[in-house]
């Protein structure tokens, strides 16, 4: 065998293994659970429910994956996927029964600071994904339209996985068609009522709701938005906690 033989196999097998170390997750379990049960961000809790074995084949396949061989994306994409899925079976463990994700919780611990989703070893809350995860080490607003709270007033899950490799295109989308979603935000006069997640999460969006807002609106509502954006006033929107289900 030639050197030159040898540099190209080990080249090959250098990339193999770099391959290996920043592997993408199996998500298509969770993505076929997701194109039968979920339509226009409507949950069929029901069928979730008749295939929860299902379900909890994916949420094995989370758990044993070990998140620091995962890239920037891909590992946005795993949390977010987590989190999405956490909740679907956390409303299983009530459903039928609940018409909210906060019946699931009391008094004294909220359903998002129950220790259910199991990530590289350790039981976790949803609150410590989001909270602890997601929003410090990304830094990225848009999480807040990715992750669900299988709630109406919740930007919608959507019927297929995160994926690390067209992540952008996906969470500008869903941002989008969010924020023109005239049930979720709509200008009225110079008021613009929105979603209360600008509210709870304003110093996320850099305290920069309309720039946000500008950044992502289409067509007449985008325009108002500018011709008028000296002299709008924002109003939050009451939050809808019903279920997100059939």
């Amino acid at each position: 065998m030639g050197p030159r033989v040898q540099f190209i196999l080990l080249i090959s097998v250098l990339l193999v293994r770099l391959g290996g170390a920043h592997a993408a997750v199996d998500h298509s379990i969770y993505g076929d659970l997701l194109r039968r049960y979920v339509k226009d961000g409507v949950v069929d809790y029901a069928g979730f429910k008749r295939n929860e074995a299902r379900l909890d084949q994916y949420l094995k396949v989370l758990e044993n994956t070990k998140t620091e061989s995962l890239d920037r994306n891909d590992q946005f994409a795993f949390y977010v996927n987590a989190y999405n899925a956490w909740t679907i079976k956390l409303i299983l463990s009530g459903y039928p029964g609940i018409d909210s994700i906060k019946d699931l919780g009391n008094l004294l611990k909220s359903p998002w600071k129950k220790k259910i989703a199991r990530i590289d070893g350790d039981i976790v809350t949803l609150d410590h994904i989001e909270h602890n995860v997601l929003r410090p080490r990304y830094k990225d607003p848009r999480v807040h339209f990715a992750i669900n709270c299988a709630s109406k007033s919740c930007p919608p899950l959507i019927s297929e996985p995160y994926n690390g490799a067209v992540l952008e295109q996906q969470l500008d989308a869903v941002v989008r068609a969010f924020l023109n979603d005239r049930k979720q935000n709509r200008l009225e006069g110079n008021t613009l009522y929105a979603s209360k997640i600008f509210k709870w999460f304003e110093d996320d969006f850099n305290k920069d709701i309309m720039g946000f807002f500008l950044k992502y609106t289409e067509g007449a509502f985008r325009k108002d938005l500018a011709a008028n954006r000296d002299k709008i006033r924002i109003k939050f929107l009451d939050y809808d906690w019903s279920l997100n289900g059939v």
